[in-house]
């Protein structure tokens, strides 16, 4: 199973049970009536309850609802990732409230597959539409015959760099890792005040997506087999990578504070990063931020490799939808969540006004999104340029039904490096015992 952010049965039960949709016929999963954010065009029409955080949403949910007769959304934003995954959790326990249709990141569907939340897509077609979305993506959302959630969009990695800083260090564009050290030290002795980079401790899928760059495999796990899963988070990949950025944050190279904090936001547009290593996503983040430098010139180049003759392309993130057991109507609920992005228009949309990097491939293959400008890049076409063969080469990855612990213990073992308490490998066997532990302890077999 292709999953990132949940524990399995584990997330603690919410006080809030969301409730469906009022108006119209039936709103799904036998909820009680509540009211939709957005405005129901079509009222004799049967109703769809969906959960959903994505950037201008309602206005792909405005889209779809005027383009549908025989089914219209309603719309609630319970909230964006971990706490939407939480009220899920809650319904899930109870039996009722959750909405017919919802928005999951891929990399938690396997902890929710293991609780028998989400619906096989494969009795309303999903399987048929297959050849319309990204190969990985559409692995990672899928269980060897089985597809759980419709992707919708997706994070290749790529590296978002200041030129100007660059320039005035004299670095070039690092095309390997082994170049991306050189160029910190280089800046380092330049006296500039940026560090090249940001290697966060609780980077979580980043860091994750860093070790599989080198060939990590940790998770072996498959929703037909749910209570056996394979466990080797301290490979030889893993081991490789954490140790080159140990070296890099014990030399002062980089910096490690947390990711997405209201100090890491400012520090990655004020100068004191020289590079951001991102997902397709990061551009619109950068965008979003306030206090950018004017001065700035942004570039984007590809992420660096290993082996430049091999490049092993990776992603960080990406989100789907996913029909939930509870919903009233499991054939219409799948003809939302297969046609709600599922268009060029619902898709252009999430794309122009929400900055998401699609995975529904005729806009994704298209040479409008291939060869668009963005001002912030300097009218660089960063999708050609990068994002398009970081997507094309990315194959999907195996996570784990309590990702979200494997990424909590992940977090602890980093900041242990960082903080000189043990080596990179130390870091990972230990990563490795307490999965072990943790996975026995849950009741699952070791492969």
């Amino acid at each position: 199973m292709k999953a990132t952010y949940l524990a399995t049965a584990g997330i603690a039960a919410a006080a809030v049970v969301l409730t469906g949709c009022s108006g119209g016929s039936d709103s799904g999963g036998g909820s009680e009536a509540a009211s939709c954010t957005n405005t129901i065009v079509n009222t004799e029409a049967p109703q769809v309850t969906v959960w959903a955080w994505y950037p201008a949403f309602d206005q792909v949910v405005d889209q779809f609802n005027n383009a549908n007769d025989d089914v219209q959304i309603c719309w609630t934003n319970a909230g964006q990732g971990n706490d939407e995954y939480t009220k899920f959790s809650t319904s899930i326990e109870s039996g009722s409230g959750a909405p017919d249709v919802i928005q999951l990141e891929s990399e938690v569907l396997s902890s929710f597959t293991i609780r028998d939340a989400l619906v096989d897509l494969t009795e309303y077609g999903a399987d048929e539409v297959e050849d319309q979305y990204a190969a990985g993506a559409w692995e990672d959302a899928s269980s060897g015959d089985a597809v759980y959630a419709i992707p919708v969009d997706g994070g290749p990695m790529g590296m978002l760099y200041r030129q100007d800083i660059f320039d005035a260090a004299g670095i070039e564009v690092p095309t390997t890792w082994e170049e991306f050290e050189a160029a910190a030290r280089t800046l380092k002795e330049s006296g500039s005040e940026a560090v090249i980079a940001d290697f966060p401790t609780n980077g979580r899928a980043f860091n994750q997506a860093l070790f599989a760059q080198a060939g990590s495999e940790p998770f072996v796990y498959d929703s037909a087999n749910p209570q056996e899963i394979g466990i080797k988070v301290n490979d030889e990949g893993a081991k490789k990578v954490l140790d080159y950025w140990d070296g890099l944050v014990k030399d002062g190279l980089v910096a490690t504070d947390d990711a997405f904090t209201a100090d890491y936001n400012t520090k990655l547009v004020d100068g004191s990063y020289a590079v951001y290593l991102a997902a397709a996503w990061g551009p619109g983040y950068l965008q979003g931020l306030s206090d950018a430098d004017p001065e700035a010139i942004w570039r984007a180049a590809p992420l660096p490799q290993w082996d430049a003759a091999n490049p092993v392309q990776v992603n960080w993130g990406g989100s789907t939808f996913a029909v939930t057991e509870q919903a009233g109507d499991k054939e219409l609920a799948a003809k939302v969540a297969m046609g709600i992005f599922g268009n060029e228009e619902g898709m252009n949309l999430g794309v122009d006004a929400g900055a998401l990097f699609p995975s529904y491939a005729p806009v994704l293959e298209s040479d409008e999104f291939a060869t668009k400008e963005y001002e912030f890049f300097g009218g660089q076409q960063i999708n050609q340029d990068v994002f398009l063969d970081a997507a094309a080469g990315y194959e999907g990855a195996t996570f784990s039904p309590f990702q979200n612990y494997a990424y909590d213990q992940l977090t602890e073992q980093i900041y242990a490096m960082v903080q000189g308490e043990k080596d990179s490998g130390q870091a990972l066997d230990d990563l490795q015992a307490s999965l072990e532990q943790y996975a026995t302890e849950q009741g699952f077999t070791l492969k």
